[in-house]
């Protein structure tokens, strides 16, 4: 291995250990908030703050990191976020109140907002336009694996150990990473520019406002309470202040350039629309598996690890099919085989064998590793050099928001859905009313209402889980058009920086 070869492979390796911490974040205390719960003396509306804490935070500070590198350099801002994100890590370890927790929760956030675009900026810059693709396999394993599997550790972590290794796991990952990224990590050139404010402001109030309106609906009963109606006026309004300053200010919060790259808006787009379909069916399915198929939480994380290793196997081979075909028609087979997944997923009862879990979930995971790094490498493939460090921002953004769309989507229609389909479920049983009276003063025979009301409950939620499916294969089948929004760059377009040093 050439010398240049090896500092890029530690680069790649220092910095993909920060975005998978990063990432496994969003997901891995999902499983354990029942622990917590008890040991935070928290309520089951309190306890929830513990995840909006950390997602409000870092879609928040997502949007500055294109200036904060830029201004302090980014090596720097990794170096602050690493350690900021792995000392609140330990914190929210050592937490005894449910106050302590959403504090250090907030701090995760807010450190690790940077990890993801920071990453992403540093790969495209460490390695020549022809590895990109390869660069962007390493980069899309860590994003789309993280949230895979994190269910599946916290799950383990909980039950063997305690909730608090569910952050206690991140600080040896944390250590690791920072060593590599002061030893490995270039620096990239500094600009001075001003900080506009005002536009930062108004984009996070927009942001933060979205993201509380998709995560507190489902509980308040969505557009019918006050809260909810708040911020969607004051997200709606944010966004077109933040749009009428952007394009009259001087000094902009976003390059306009962004904007004009025909690519780079197609890719966040598209990004968007992927970020729904990943997060919405792991969402989904957990519960599916184990609270209407009675699996426990291993079998629960072993049933979905095909849809991980699906994913690896086209992300690994994904960078040489990109020399031999084009990377649309990648991003359509993708397509493809998500939505076909899916539609077989649509067609399952509560009596699907676990063969048929784990084949759709490889046939997904195909897909989606076919997905991201195309997307990636197309988004990218015009845009200018000096406009990464924003690009990787807003491009983090989209998944995140769109996975927070997607996530939200599909669990207030469950709920909705659960709740019609018993409604007409049982207005269609036809019970004799002399039926329960005739029946012996036996456990058994006292127990049969219950159970026939347990048993509507089961096939209401059958109904609607799959209900569920089928919307997300025709999400998928409305995103392919976008394909045509991504232009084939020329070979001209493809020169890209100069690997920074």
């Amino acid at each position: 291995m050439k010398p240049a070869e090896g500092k890029q492979l530690m680069v790649t390796v220092s910095i993909m250990l920060a975005t998978i911490m990063q990432v496994l974040d969003t997901t891995i205390a999902n499983v354990a908030l029942p622990h917590m719960q008890g040991s935070l003396s928290a309520g089951s509306d309190q306890i929830t703050w513990v995840l909006t804490s950390y997602i409000v935070a870092s879609a928040i500070m997502t949007l500055p990191v294109g200036y904060l590198a830029q201004r302090f350099g980014r090596r720097k801002l990794f170096l602050w976020s690493v350690t900021g994100f792995t000392v609140s890590s330990m914190l929210c370890g050592q937490a005894n109140s449910l106050g302590d927790m959403i504090f250090w929760r907030l701090a995760q956030g807010i450190f690790g907002a940077s990890l993801a675009p920071l990453s992403q900026a540093t790969l495209l810059d460490t390695y020549p336009p022809e590895k990109h693709a390869k660069a962007m396999s390493a980069w899309g394993m860590g994003i789309m694996l993280g949230p895979i599997l994190g269910p599946t550790l916290g799950g383990w972590l909980t039950e063997y150990y305690s909730w608090r290794w569910v952050f206690y796991v991140n600080v040896p990952v944390g250590v690791l990473s920072l060593i590599g990224i002061y030893l490995y990590v270039p620096d990239n050139k500094l600009e001075k520019r001003r900080f506009d404010v005002r536009g930062f402001a108004l984009l996070a109030l927009a942001v933060a406002s979205l993201q509380m309106l998709l995560d507190r609906g489902e509980h308040v009963d969505w557009f019918d309470a006050l809260e909810i109606q708040f911020y969607a006026i004051a997200a709606v309004l944010a966004l077109y202040l933040f749009i009428v300053h952007n394009l009259t200010s001087d000094h902009r919060f976003l390059s306009p350039a962004l904007f004009r790259d025909r690519n780079f808006v197609s890719g966040t787009l598209f990004i968007f629309f992927i970020g729904i379909v990943l997060l919405a069916t792991m969402a989904l399915l957990p519960t599916f598996l184990q609270q209407w198929k009675g699996y426990p939480v291993m079998t629960t994380g072993l049933v979905l690890m095909p849809r991980g290793v699906g994913t690896l196997l086209t992300m690994w081979m994904v960078g040489r099919l990109m020399q031999l075909v084009d990377a649309r028609l990648l991003v359509l087979i993708g397509l493809g085989l998500v939505s076909f997944s899916l539609h077989i997923m649509a067609g399952f009862n509560l009596q699907v064998s676990a063969w048929e879990l784990v084949y759709t979930g490889f046939v997904q995971g195909l897909g989606l590793g076919l997905l991201f790094v195309p997307v990636s490498i197309l988004a990218y493939a015009t845009l200018q050099p000096r406009l990464r460090g924003e690009a990787t921002a807003l491009f983090s953004l989209s998944r995140n928001l769109g996975s927070s769309v997607g996530v939200s989507i599909v669990m207030a229609a469950l709920t909705r859905n659960i709740w019609i389909n018993q409604q007409e479920l049982g207005a269609r049983m036809q019970v004799s009313p002399d039926l329960f009276s005739s029946l012996p003063s036996t456990p058994e025979a006292m127990a049969m209402p219950f159970a026939i009301l347990q048993e509507l409950t089961r096939q209401a939620a059958e109904i609607a889980y799959v209900n569920n499916f089928q919307l997300l294969s025709w999400i998928t089948l409305v995103a392919m058009p976008l394909i045509l929004l991504l232009a084939k760059p020329k070979a001209k377009d493809d020169a890209g920086p100069t690997p920074a040093h």
